[in-house]
């Protein structure tokens, strides 16, 4: 009987490590990001298209000048910094931090913040226009090649700054 539990348990023991992995010496380093691994994680997010194009636009009235003149050129500045803007979320993504407060199973509070990081470089102007009485409007276009440049630079800098 005793024998009977023992050669029981002996084969419960063999078939559960049956099922078991061995687990590689190096497996701590296997589980470290490096610049192969966080690119293979960015590749689906490459765009098909061959160039990307942002539109920024800004109000002329609410430009922080007296001459209407310096508004509408303040307007123009504004509407292209949108355009760099929206052109950096599209090739580096936006950094997302939200807060929500609940009391009384009532949401009190809830905030979102995004930020927005990252350098662009040829970018090309496609065109600056009003619209409207009171907005101008700035498109900008990037060729793919340099989103593909502005993104290897990027994992380079992060893998940089983890060593």
């Amino acid at each position: 009987m005793i024998f009977q539990r023992s050669m029981a348990v002996s084969l419960l023991s063999l078939v559960g490590l049956a099922g078991c992995e061995s687990i590689p010496l190096n497996a701590v380093t296997a589980t470290q990001p490096n610049a192969a691994t966080t690119a293979s994680m960015i590749t689906p997010m490459v765009e098909k298209r061959e160039t990307l194009v942002a539109t920024g636009y800004a109000v002329i009235s609410v430009q922080n000048h007296k001459n209407p003149a310096q508004q509408r050129l303040l307007a123009i500045r504004a509407s292209k910094l949108d355009a760099y803007r929206s052109l950096t979320e599209q090739v580096y993504g936006q950094q997302l931090d939200a807060t929500t407060t609940v009391a009384d199973m009532t949401v009190m509070s809830d905030t979102f913040r995004a930020k927005v990081e990252g350098v662009i470089y040829g970018a090309v102007l496609v065109s600056i226009a009003p619209v409207g009485d009171d907005t101008y409007e700035t498109t900008l276009s990037l060729d793919q090649h340099v989103v593909r440049d502005l993104r290897s630079l990027y994992l380079n800098q992060l893998a940089a700054r983890r060593r």
